[in-house]
């Protein structure tokens, strides 16, 4: 045979041989199918493993729904990977990053059967329990992530067997306890996420020691106070590429970390120079540190010329704390940097101008520092920004026009919001990349608004002087819109019916314009809205019926407006996150429908100021949010463009007008705190019903300025955190329930106008209020009325007849002197004399203590009909 032909002949009897084997493998460990030809890709027990631990869960976003008993193999189950030799479940990977609110329940021991599973990820779900012991016979597992769920408990011991881990995090739970010296033994550990999981301390951290192929350490929130030398050991981890520790102190020395290139430091609150921090990082750390961010701290300092020794420094992040003096020019001489965070300090910026090298900047955060007042014209020459930020910096100039093409189809985030900037804003729509962020609100921009980029994510134009109308909004095609503001200008128009292009909106403002007409069909659209806020304009018509497909709306505030019809049942059917309603200062008439009690979660119910008739419904005490303390639903959250999470509700859920103590005030971020109920100026009639003393958590309630009658409920006392309480302007009648008395942070009080009686109830609170708080009830007296009440005058002592002026005090004394003297011998004889009549007469001692019986029981009458006759006198 040909030698050539003979290495072929021999090279295919050996892959024969080996796709032999390995079939005949995995037919032996998973079987085959009915052909027996191909290799069955899940095996059975492992199958019904996973539909076990399916079994228990909630889940209400359908993670799960290809998991289902008649598919066969679980192989393509979503999350699910296998191995392709053997058929063996090796990972499963079921984080639900976007919601975080994804799978719930307890994890089943039926993962024990997975033997061969090596990467188990259950992050941003919403597991709770204790964290499993049995997963430390997981024994081949090389990857484990539990992080933000909600677990609790300790940490298991038996994590220390997991022996070939890479990577472990348990981030964001709410344990608690030592984290276990078992840690020690996870020798390949390259991760170790411990950031914000609850109350775990570390007491002995030598453990820390062993794990010499460490890269990753986070450990943000757990306490290091009881942990002696832990700066030693961490400086001892000759891998240490990334390291995080918030609240645990500033280390007085981590500058012979040679190979750490992240440093992290959040939430420290000791006060500490930053030019000291940085000296305590120089040697061989300073030359490899890249990344540098100590935000949300107490630093105290100026940012000196010792940031020159950081010449690797990429990013530095120092926003949130107390730095003070000039930016020194030697930061803008680093030649690495691209990533700048400086703001909510008290930095003063000047102007770099002579500079040439820093035109590589692509993140630049100056907010709230001292830049004004003159426009920086230098930002122009940072010709690669994506990311700029000069909001709240003190400038009081216009922008040159220059300035907006400076970076075409560039800018991802730009923010100049309040500010005293003015100007015509030119036509933006090619200067910004796809998906990006425009805030200029707070300033003194005018005329119309602008074209805008058609991709925009996020576009807040509020508190400036634009005019003109919206319908630029309909050139938003892309449907990536999610955050609208145009509030507080001086809009005028209708809103355009192509609201069906934003399918994504989360956040719509378009309060204190003057937009009129009807609310256009299309608004049913908007199926992620969270926020309506549409106060203070002209809108007119009943509310389409196409609002109740926004069901993920927690606020809607539609008042001073001119809507009419009546108050929509939907709202309670449909709307069940509603945390705050507004519809008042509208024409809305009808009774308020009883759907609206299904609203758990309502907080804040503002229906004044309309055409209502009818009863207060009894049911209002089902709002359980009014009832317990703290509330469900306060804030939004929403992903942006550039994979960071925007925190809106110190703006917009935590923003409204509300009447307050007789005026209309604005609540901002103190709205989460409030729980009201408004139902005044209508036309209800009827009693308060008793059931509305079962909201214990309120703290303003406003009826007054109806038509309302009987008594006010006796146990209103009970509500002890109402601050405010308006019932003027009724029918009330009766005495002031003697409950308020205690009333203690009750600092507003108006119950004039009524027909009320009687005293009002003493206390430190109800006497503290203008009497013009009780005018208009003839009948009330006691202070601080001047009217006093009957029984204050009958239990007024006349004076002694015959007393002068000039009457001495011994005279006086004397006489009062030899009365006692008197009294006391008369007593004393008579008493003897009847003692010893009763001592030596049995026939007249018997007679004597039966008339006592007798009398006795006849006062105890008397006194019983007297107290009766006077308790109905009292409410008659």
């Amino acid at each position: 045979m040909n030698p050539c032909a003979s290495i072929v002949f021999s090279l295919f009897l050996v892959l024969l041989v080996t796709a032999t084997t390995s079939q005949l493998v995995a037919v032996g460990e998973g079987g085959d199918d009915r052909n027996g030809v191909n290799m069955k890709k899940c095996l059975d027990n492992e199958r019904l493993a996973l539909l076990l631990f399916k079994a228990p869960l909630h889940d209400p976003f359908d993670t799960l729904s290809t998991w289902r008993s008649d598919q066969h193999d679980c192989c393509k189950w979503s999350g699910v990977e296998c191995s392709n030799q053997t058929g063996h479940v090796t990972k499963l990977e079921l984080n639900n990053f976007f919601s975080q609110d994804g799978l719930r329940g307890e994890i089943s021991h039926s993962l024990l059967n997975l033997t061969y599973l090596n990467h188990l990820d259950l992050s941003f779900n919403a597991f709770n329990g204790t964290i499993p012991t049995f997963i430390g016979s997981l024994t081949r597992l090389r990857y484990l992530s539990l992080s933000y769920n909600s677990f609790h408990g300790a940490i298991p011991r038996s994590i220390g067997y997991l022996t070939q881990l890479r990577h472990l995090s348990f981030s964001s739970n709410s344990l608690y306890g030592t984290i276990p010296s078992q840690f020690g033994n996870l020798t390949n550990l390259q991760e170790l996420h411990l950031v914000n999981v609850g109350r775990c301390r570390v007491e002995k951290v030598e453990w820390l020691s062993h794990l010499s192929h460490l890269e990753d350490l986070r450990m943000d929130g757990i306490s290091l106070a009881k942990a002696n030398n832990w700066v030693g050991v961490i400086s001892s981890l000759p891998k240490l590429l990334r390291l995080s520790l918030g609240r645990y102190g500033i280390p007085k020395y981590l500058g012979n970390l040679c190979s750490l290139e992240t440093l992290s430091f959040y939430n420290n609150s000791a006060a500490v120079k930053f030019p000291d921090f940085l000296n305590n990082l120089s040697g061989c750390t300073s030359l490899s540190l890249q990344w540098l961010d100590a935000s949300h701290s107490q630093f105290i300092g100026s940012l000196s010329d010792e940031i020159q020794k950081f010449s690797s420094l990429e990013y530095l992040g120092l926003s949130d704390n107390q730095l003070n003096g000039s930016i020194s020019e030697k930061l803008w001489e680093l030649p690495r940097l691209r990533t700048l965070y400086l703001s909510s300090n008290n930095l003063t910026v000047p102007s770099p101008d002579h500079l040439s090298n820093i035109s590589y900047f692509q993140y630049l955060d100056l907010s709230s520092c001292k830049v004004g007042p003159r426009f920086p014209k230098w930002i122009q020459t940072l010709k690669n920004l994506t990311h700029l930020d000069l909001s709240n910096t003190g400038i009081s100039d216009t922008i040159p026009l220059e300035f907006w093409d400076s970076w075409p189809s560039q800018l991802e985030y730009l923010n100049l919001s309040s500010n005293n900037i003015s100007r015509k804003v030119p036509d933006l729509s090619s200067n910004f990349a796809k998906y990006s962020e425009i805030d200029l609100s707070s300033n003194n921009f005018y005329g119309p608004i602008p074209n805008v980029p058609s991709t925009l994510f996020l576009l807040n134009l509020s508190r400036n002087k634009f005019s003109g109308g919206i319908s630029f909004v309909c050139q938003i095609v892309d449907g990536f819109l999610s955050f609208l503001d145009l509030s507080h200008n001086s809009l005028i128009g209708q809103l355009p019916d192509c609201l069906w292009r934003f399918k994504g909106l989360q956040v719509l403002n378009l309060g204190h314009n003057n937009l009129f007409g009807r609310i256009p069909p299309s608004v049913g659209s908007l199926i992620q809205l969270q926020v309506l806020y549409l106060f203070k304009n002209n809108f007119s018509g009943e509310l389409p019926l196409s609002l109740k497909n926004c069901t993920g709306l927690i606020s809607l505030n539609l008042g001073a407006n001119k809507f009419s019809g009546n108050v929509p049942v939907w709202i309670g059917e449909n709307l069940l996150w509603l945390y705050v309603l507004i519809l008042r200062s509208n024409n809305f008439f009808g009774t308020i429908p009883l759907q609206l009690c299904q609203l758990g979660n309502l907080q804040i119910v503002d229906l004044s100021m309309n055409n209502l008739h009818g009863t207060i419904p009894s049911c209002l005490s089902n709002l359980t949010s009014m009832v317990h303390q703290g509330g469900v639903l306060q804030d939004v959250y929403f992903q942006t463009s550039i994979n960071r999470i925007v925190y809106a509700s110190g703006i917009y859920v935590d923003h409204a007008m509300i009447q307050w103590q007789g005026g209309e005030h604005e609540f901002l971020s103190t709205l989460k705190l409030v729980k009201s109920i408004d139902l005044s100026s209508n036309n209800l009639t009827g009693q308060i019903p008793y059931q509305i003393t079962n909201l214990s958590d309120l703290i303003a309630l406003n009826f007054s300025m109806n038509a309302l009658s009987g008594e006010i409920p006796q146990h209103i006392g009970e509500m002890k955190k109402l601050l405010t309480v308006d019932l003027s302007r009724n029918n009330l009648s009766g005495r002031i329930p003697s409950s308020m008395s205690q009333m203690s942070l009750l600092n507003d009080l108006d119950l004039s106008f009524n027909n009320l009686s009687g005293r009002i109830p003493t206390s430190t609170q109800l006497q503290s209020f203008q009497p013009s708080r009780y005018n208009g009830n003839a009948r009330l007296c006691g202070p601080p009325l001047t009217k006093s009440c009957p029984l204050d005058e009958e239990s007024k002592v006349p004076p002694l007849i015959g007393k002068g002026e000039g009457d001495g005090e011994d005279t006086n004394d004397e006489l009062w002197g030899w009365f006692y003297t008197g009294v006391g011998i008369g007593f004393a004889t008579g008493f003897w004399i009847a003692c010893g009549a009763l001592l030596l007469n049995r026939r007249g001692r018997r007679a004597f203590f039966q008339f006592y019986d007798s009398f006795k029981d006849w006062v105890y009458v008397k006194v019983v009909v007297f107290v009766s006759s006077l308790q109905k006198a009292r409410h008659t």
